[in-house]
This record gives C-alpha cells, sequence and structure tokens, in this order.
C-alpha cells in the first residue's frame, strides 16, 4: 500500500473525523473538542476546498449524515469530561444556500457516542451516555445507558429517548455492524464487555447481548483473515494499553493477536477495506503516538505504521473507485489530515 498524507489544518484537540456529500461531492469534515472551536468541511480533488459548519461551539464527539436525506446530519456537542453538570447534546446540521444553518436537538447528560439507524424505513437514533451523572473526570462509580429514539422529520422539534440499556460503567465503545441480512445492528464496549444491540426488524423490542465480557474501550469488525466469519478488534482497558483481535472459535471469541509495542491511551479502531483488502486501522493518542493499519496475509498479521507522533483521536474511512481515505483527527500533533491509501 502507498499512503500520500494532506495536511488539512492545525487544528487544536482534533477530535472528531467524518465525511458527508454536500450537493453530490464528498467533503470531509473534522471538528475538535475544545470549547469555542471549528467544525471545518473539505472538498476539491486535494480537499483544499474549506467550509467552516461552527466556530463558536466544542466538545464535538460524532458528526453522522441523517439517512435517506440530502446535505444534512446530527453532531454531539458540549461532550466535556471536566463539566459538572454535563452540557452534552445533539445539534443538527443542515446545509443551506447560504452555508451551515446549526439548531440544538436534543440535550443528553454524558452523551458520547450515538449513530442514526434506517429500521424498516424509520430513521432512529440509537445514543450512548458515557456515564449517567460525574463528580468529577475521575469519578466513575455511575454507569452509562444506551437510549433510542425515533427522529422526527423536523429534528429540532426535539427526541423522546428511552433507555434500552443500563449498568455499563465507563461506557465508551461502538462500532456500526452488520447481520447476515445486511441489516445494521450496533456494538457497545464498556466494563460489561462487548453489547450486541439488534433493532426491531420484526416485532417491537430492541435486542441486547453480551457477546464477549472485558473491560473494553474500543471495537472493530471486520472480516480479516476472509473466512466468512468477522474478527473483532478491541482497545483494553478504557483508554487503554492493549489493541488485540478475537477470533470466533466454537462459538466463543479467543484472543488470536496483540499488538506488541508499548502503547498508551489507545483510542481509534476502524474495520473496513484498504486498497481491496479486509483491514484494520488504528490510532493511538501517547507513547509513539502512531497511526497503523493490520492486515492479514499468507497466513500471518502485519502491521503497516502510517505515520508515527500524530495521536488519532478518531478515524474514518471513505472508499472511492480510485483510492481510499483515511480521516484522521490526529489530536496529539493538532492536525487535522487525510491519507490517500492506494495499492
Amino acid at each position: 500500500m502507498n499512503f500520500e498524507k494532506l495536511h488539512l489544518d492545525e487544528m487544536r484537540r482534533c477530535y472528531c473525523a467524518s465525511s458527508i456529500e454536500i450537493n453530490g461531492q464528498l467533503n470531509v469534515i473534522l471538528a475538535s473538542e475544545d470549547p469555542e472551536s471549528p467544525c471545518i468541511a473539505y472538498s476539491g480533488e486535494h480537499f483544499d476546498v474549506k467550509e467552516t459548519i461552527w466556530n463558536d461551539r466544542g466538545g464535538c464527539m460524532s458528526i453522522i449524515p441523517i439517512p435517506n436525506k440530502e446535505n444534512e446530519f446530527l453532531a454531539v456537542n458540549e461532550f466535556y469530561l471536566k463539566v459538572t453538570p454535563s452540557l452534552s447534546k445533539l445539534v443538527w446540521g443542515k446545509r443551506t444556500e447560504s452555508g451551515w444553518e446549526i439548531k440544538d436537538v436534543q440535550s443528553l447528560p454524558y452523551l458520547h457516542r450515538f449513530d442514526i439507524y434506517d429500521v424498516n424505513g424509520v430513521n432512529y437514533v440509537i445514543a450512548a451516555t458515557i456515564a449517567r451523572s460525574k463528580e468529577s473526570k475521575e469519578d466513575w462509580s455511575h454507569p452509562g445507558q444506551v437510549y433510542i429514539s425515533k427522529l422526527p422529520d423536523d429534528p429540532s422539534e426535539g427526541l423522546e429517548f428511552t433507555e434500552i440499556l443500563d449498568g455499563c460503567f465507563r461506557n465508551h465503545g461502538y462500532s456500526r455492524g452488520y447481520d447476515e441480512s445486511g441489516r445494521v445492528v450496533g456494538y457497545f464496549g464498556s466494563d460489561s464487555g462487548i453489547t450486541k444491540i439488534t433493532p426491531p426488524y420484526a416485532g417491537n423490542e430492541w435486542k441486547c447481548e453480551i457477546i464477549m465480557e472485558g473491560n473494553i474501550s474500543e471495537i472493530a469488525l471486520v472480516d480479516i483473515d476472509n473466512d466468512g466469519v468477522e474478527e473483532i478488534m478491541t482497545i483494553e482497558e478504557f483508554h487503554g494499553n492493549r489493541v488485540q483481535i478475537y477470533k470466533r472459535i466454537d462459538d466463543h471469541y479467543t484472543k488470536v493477536w496483540t499488538y506488541e509495542p508499548e502503547i498508551d491511551f489507545a483510542h481509534s479502531l476502524v474495520g473496513c477495506k484498504l486498497a481491496g483488502k479486509n483491514s484494520f486501522v488504528v490510532g493511538i493518542r501517547r507513547v509513539d503516538s502512531e497511526l497503523f493499519v493490520v492486515q492479514h496475509n499468507n497466513g500471518k498479521y502485519e502491521v503497516t505504521v502510517v505515520e508515527k507522533n500524530v495521536g488519532p483521536a478518531n478515524l474514518a474511512v471513505v472508499n472511492r473507485e480510485q483510492d481510499d481515505l483515511i480521516i484522521a483527527a490526529n489530536h496529539t500533533a493538532s492536525e487535522a489530515a487525510v491519507y490517500q491509501v492506494t495499492q
């Protein structure tokens, strides 16, 4: 694989990495977690066309395009572990002829991760709080939850969240997955392990089942060895120092690989295709602060270090015909970046 880096911007505490199509054109989006900080969309052949989405908000954890809508997304704003009571909320972004319009949607204390699922033609927001409440940044005595709500056509009408899962201490990890029919499911990681949540494609109940135990900080899934069954990559424990791969053997997940170099504050995982091969992409925030790729070749797990001293807080991958893109919120380097990947 070949990697060509595009440095987009200096961005202090760059945290969120995402993408959206605006009027049919790909825009990569990067945002800061700092208060009153920018969120910027980059487009064009070399992503050198910049448009500010906001420059007076912060605590941006995630940005998710709204399914079956054009030029609209939801995002988390004002997530700060050090702030009590929590200010976390969902906001709605809509691209208009005069630029971006941002409206508050719903407050939810310590909202950290969320996604939007199309369930039988109805959009649902599934939202995970890292804790119910906190007395300080290091207080983890209260568990997090997972909530769901239908998403109205006008999100500014607000959401009516229903709790579907409780007892998730340090409820940090999330990955979108798919069932055997190609329908979306969610995987959530906490000190309770990995919980798989299946929407009510048939019936009225959201199904929650623990599929693996452990203190799981982050999750990604891909069939890295191409045997027809997805493997799971984890970061353990919370903001931890272990990156590992588990394989499903005899109906149990068994650890088959561990990243050997010293690491600290591992934070971001993506399961995807890169240069036509199933891959995991990983971001570490301390020690060597590396961005690396794991693939399975000739019966062995192989690591390619893309760059050190960047410390991605979050990563997103976009597959295109001519190349693949790794969108990197390089937190340690205070940098918004894209890596173009070719064979």
